[in-house]
């Protein structure tokens, strides 16, 4: 079955058509999921009270609350009786037999073609990779070496303090594969890792053991938006809250006022747990990457 769009005239394939009663529950459920996600942040903002585990994923990250609130069905769903949203982004209202709908516009598709492309190729190369796991989260104790009182986090203390910071750093190998965590590495940091990374590599060197490519199939996921459905940015946010969890205990910042325990990655029980816990979130993280990548390998294989 087949439609024609009003503003182009172009045939394209018909949606899947979801009545007003089937998308206005999907609206209410992710409503509600997305405020125990975000509700807290918000409440924080307004009081002026920071969270340094937390916040990272509203601030780092750009996809801000309010573009989380708003529920996006994904390419290929059509919502019946939904006229309020065709004058949202990327949305418009057409006919699909003798039903009006509003569904993302085929155009998108179109602009957001290399992206998704990359999404893509990035996704599966880190997927053809094996897990490594001997990081040990030490690229935020990178971030901090001899960076005297220049930290990232001046409201938190170091639980070695200062100079045993340094010399967890100097005793242990830094193997960071993800870029972006390692151009934040101290000038004096980044010559110790076992890697110069670049963003020009960085299809090239991801893989699935690493806590921040797994957080960034959040960024990955709302970068598509609205192409990519609600259910699967709020699935990788939800990653990426255990992920970022994992990532601060094993820091060298004492978070225990916040409730976190720290993983002493400067002892050979703490490494050791700290590979369980990464073991696990990769685990966790492949279904992820795994549906992100198919649903961008469908959007290259849709007719434009």
């Amino acid at each position: 079955m087949t439609g024609m769009t009003e503003q182009t005239g172009r045939t394209e394939h018909a949606p899947r058509i979801l009545s007003e009663e089937e998308w206005t529950a999907r609206r209410t459920q992710h409503r509600e999921r997305v405020a125990r996600l975000v509700d807290p942040h918000a409440e924080r903002r307004a009081s002026g009270t920071a969270h340094p585990v937390h916040d990272f994923l509203f601030t780092y990250y750009s996809f801000r609350p309010n573009q989380l609130r708003r529920w996006h069905p994904g390419h290929g769903i059509a919502l019946a009786d939904a006229e309020e949203r065709a004058d949202w982004a990327g949305y418009h209202a057409v006919d699909v037999g003798d039903v009006r709908v509003v569904t993302v516009r085929p155009d998108v598709l179109e602009q957001r073609h290399e992206t998704v492309r990359f999404v893509a190729d990035l996704l599966a190369a880190t997927e053809s990779r094996p897990a490594a796991l001997g990081c040990l989260g030490l690229h935020e104790w990178a971030m901090v070496y001899r960076a005297g009182d220049d930290v990232r986090h001046r409201t938190v203390p170091l639980r070695l303090g200062a100079a045993g910071t340094d010399a967890v750093v100097e005793s242990l190998p830094l193997r960071c594969t993800h870029y972006d965590a390692f151009r934040f590495f101290t000038d004096e940091a980044a010559p110790r890792n076992s890697l110069t990374l670049s963003r020009a590599d960085q299809v090239d060197r991801e893989q699935p053991g690493c806590l921040h490519a797994g957080m960034d199939l959040y960024k990955w996921a709302y970068k598509l938006v609205p192409l990519v459905d609600s259910d699967l940015v709020l699935d990788c946010l939800e990653h990426a809250f255990a992920a970022r969890e994992l990532d601060m205990r094993a820091s060298p910042y004492d978070l225990t006022d916040y409730g976190y325990s720290p993983v002493p990655i400067e002892t050979a029980a703490g490494r050791a747990d700290y590979v369980r816990h990464q073991a696990d979130l990769a685990e966790r993280a492949r279904p992820l990457r795994a549906r992100l990548r198919h649903l961008c390998e469908q959007l290259l294989a849709y007719p434009t």
